[in-house]
């Protein structure tokens, strides 16, 4: 019987690593770190811009990493801050500028091409499936963390 532990935890960090090699190949091409990707993919979502702490959710990652993120891919061009009439940088929108826009449209290029690849041999029934099931092992695998907390 296949050790159930070894084969999720083996295969999900083994696919961990590969997508953090393929966001730093990807983002050295336009010379941005790995960490960028899904600020600007979820900014990308957003035409309306997103407060770094609606980043922090979306993306899964702490206020410092999204801060230093985030003002990376300001000083580079990337991305603007409109404060608007708020008074609180927290609430600041971050916006992507038109050079932004057009990584966008690049990442969102690689990423159609990485997932065409990684799915091959798959029909979209079982391409469904195998999304949904990830879904609710990351919801069930969550749920299980905030337990232990």
């Amino acid at each position: 019987m296949t050790d159930r532990f070894e084969t999720f935890a083996m295969t999900i960090s083994a696919m961990n690593r590969c997508i953090q090699k393929i966001k730093a190949r990807e983002m050295e091409t336009v010379g941005l770190k790995s960490t960028h990707v899904m600020c600007l993919y979820s900014l990308g979502k957003a035409e309306e811009g997103l407060t770094a702490s609606r980043l922090c959710d979306i993306c899964k990652e702490d206020k410092a990493a999204i801060s230093r993120s985030v003002n990376e891919l300001v000083q580079k061009g990337y991305a603007s801050l409109d404060m608007g009439e708020e008074k609180r940088a927290y609430r600041t929108k971050i916006q992507l500028t038109p050079k932004g826009r057009e990584t966008v449209k690049y990442i969102n290029r690689r990423i159609e091409q990485a997932l065409d690849t990684v799915g091959e041999g798959l029909d979209e029934n079982q391409r469904e499936q195998f999304y949904q099931s990830l879904s609710l092992i990351g919801e069930n695998l969550q749920r299980y963390a905030d337990t232990l907390q």
